[in-house]
């Protein structure tokens, strides 16, 4: 068993670092099934391809965008990980101008495998961390 958790920790790892990292959105096709859903806030699941299309598109908006993994816990069928991103604001993002600010995000997500690939996720983080990074909000002003 610990083999297998070691092996989908590297799988998620690499697919991750390509993705969000280098903007290599289709490695992620060794890593999501075809009937992968990505679960937020957002009523409507991502499938595999509107979620590459999520990356690209933020990419776009942050192109020296930087993704850290801090853990990856895996346990049989079931995957969480741990991590923040950094990036510069220097296109329009979902319909915000460049602000070209710095901003910091941090969230995690809960996988669920079947056989070798996952087939749901569950994503976790504050939007309004990065409205507030952006100066869209403002946050605690009396």
């Amino acid at each position: 068993m610990s083999s297998d958790n070691d092996g989908r920790r590297a799988r998620i790892e690499r697919a991750w670092v390509a993705a969000w990292d280098r903007g290599e959105v289709d490695a992620l096709d060794e890593l999501l099934s075809e009937s992968y859903a990505r679960r937020s806030t957002d009523p409507a699941p991502l499938d595999r391809e509107g979620f590459k299309a999520s990356i690209v598109s933020t990419r776009a908006a942050f192109p020296d965008l930087y993704t850290t993994v801090d853990d990856i816990v895996v346990e049989g069928d079931r995957a969480a990980v741990r991590w923040h991103s950094e990036g510069t604001h220097q296109h329009s993002f979902m319909g915000v101008p460049a602000t070209k600010r710095t901003v910091q995000i941090s969230g995690a997500t809960f996988s669920r495998f079947e056989d070798d690939r996952i087939v749901e996720e569950f994503v976790t983080w504050d939007p309004r961390a990065l409205l507030t990074a952006l100066g869209i909000i403002t946050v605690g002003q009396d």
